[in-house]
């Protein structure tokens, strides 16, 4: 009886131990811990989830963000220094660059985002640098030190325009809302095929395309699905299809809108001369033949080969041509770009160049009285009239890709002619 009552008591005295060690483990415990990591969220208790909302990758929630604009002078030191950053971050902040962003790059007018701590303390944690609309460097200032590239969800938003020509097509474009740059685009796509520079009051396009798009905000990045051109009492379709691994863009009938020569060496600017056997010399004031045409141009305007070929000569005329390039294309067909202010990289004599390569930049040097481009084409060694060159169309579709072709054209001939309801706003 002795040995049972002891039994029951020990067992008591136990079981009293064991629930005051649980009584002070439920007091005493941790509680849920949330880490300055953006990866160590621990919750031991049942909670609602929420989403966490996220800039650059990184909870906002957990930091105060200073959003800025890289000032003149500024540069990556300069920046966090301001935010109370150490010099020894800084220098280690650098290293750990190396091969991932160059810090000389930031560049004035470029916006940033600064992450600190929201305690007193005020600690950077992040500095996050936008190089582009698109793309961004994380300056990472926790423990471990680290520089990695991210990029912003980028989506297309598919558009359609309806427009005439007016004055020209940048001011069209300009009068529908819509960004000028989508104007050069269409010049890449009709390039070979209709000269920008001779458009009519009442030419009339139809585009339907895609805008690159990050956070709402509209990018000068585009792609076009269709187009149509009425010019010259003609209209040209632009229809994308891709054969033999190539997107390209062709005709209604097949044929590529791309040619082996381009319709003019640069973009959107007005012909200012054009070929003559007796022009009366601005400079000289006197009558000569003027075998070029000259396109008006502000200084800098970027000039393009017509098509592909090979650097003959490059040099400078002071009392003619300024600087100067000559581009032998094939047996038959050298041309020749002058009064440039500059020269491209890269380009000397003997150098090969694709059609649209950017060659020079407009000037004013040698005989000139203001920027423009001189513009002159040899065929078999003779000057001919550059807006008369005959250009070759590239490869056509194919017998075998045409039924394909077919289809695709005739879905996208009637959704540009669905667009007759679009107002113009350019008359």
């Amino acid at each position: 009886m002795k040995n049972n009552l002891f039994k029951n008591k020990k067992i008591r005295i136990g079981a009293a131990v064991v629930i005051g060690v649980v009584a002070l483990l439920l007091i005493f415990r941790p509680k849920p811990r949330v880490n300055d990591s953006l990866d160590e969220v621990e919750v031991t208790d049942s909670v609602e989830v929420q989403e966490i909302v996220c800039k650059y990758g990184i909870p906002v929630d957990r930091y105060d963000i200073n959003y800025g604009i890289v000032k003149p002078g500024q540069n990556l030191s300069v920046i966090l220094g301001d935010h109370g950053v150490s010099t020894e971050t800084i220098h280690e902040l650098n290293q750990k660059s190396e091969g991932v962003f160059d810090v000389r790059k930031v560049r004035d007018g470029q916006s940033y985002a600064v992450f600190c701590r929201k305690d007193s303390t005020r600690q950077v944690r992040f500095f996050v640098y936008e190089e582009n609309p698109k793309s961004y460097i994380v300056f990472d200032l926790r423990d471990q030190r680290r520089v990695y590239r991210g990029e912003n969800p980028v989506e297309w938003q598919r558009k359609e325009i309806r427009g005439k020509v007016e004055s020209s097509l940048w001011v069209a474009m300009q009068k529908l809302d819509t960004s000028p740059l989508l104007a050069m685009e269409l010049s890449n796509i009709y390039g070979w095929t209709i000269d920008f520079f001779s458009l009519q009051k009442e030419d009339e396009f139809r585009v339907i395309y895609e805008q690159e798009c990050v956070e709402g905000k509209e990018l000068d990045n585009f792609h076009i699905l269709a187009a149509s051109f009425r010019y010259s009492d003609s209209v040209y379709y632009a229809i994308p299809f891709v054969q033999d691994g190539e997107e390209l863009y062709y005709g209604a009938t097949g044929n590529s809108l791309e040619g082996a020569f381009l319709k003019a060496p640069l973009d959107f600017y007005r012909i200012t001369s054009r070929f003559s056997n007796s022009r009366f010399h601005p400079v000289l004031r006197r009558y000569r033949a003027h075998h070029g045409v000259d396109y008006a141009a502000p200084t800098g305007t970027p000039v393009y080969a017509i098509g592909n070929g090979k650097v003959i000569a490059k040099g400078y005329q002071a009392n003619g041509g300024g600087n100067f390039l000559k581009i032998r294309h094939n047996s038959v067909y050298v041309t020749t770009y002058m009064h440039l202010s500059r020269f491209a990289k890269g380009i000397k004599v003997g150098s090969e160049v694709k059609q649209k390569e950017v060659i020079g930049y407009v000037g004013s040097t040698g005989l000139s009285t203001g920027p423009h481009l001189d513009f002159r084409v040899f065929e078999n060694g003779k000057p001919i009239n550059p807006l008369l060159i005959k250009s070759q169309p590239k490869k056509p579709i194919s017998p075998a890709n045409m039924p394909a072709f077919e289809v695709l054209r005739d879905s996208l001939v009637k959704r540009l002619s669905g667009l007759d309801s679009l107002a113009t706003d350019s008359i």
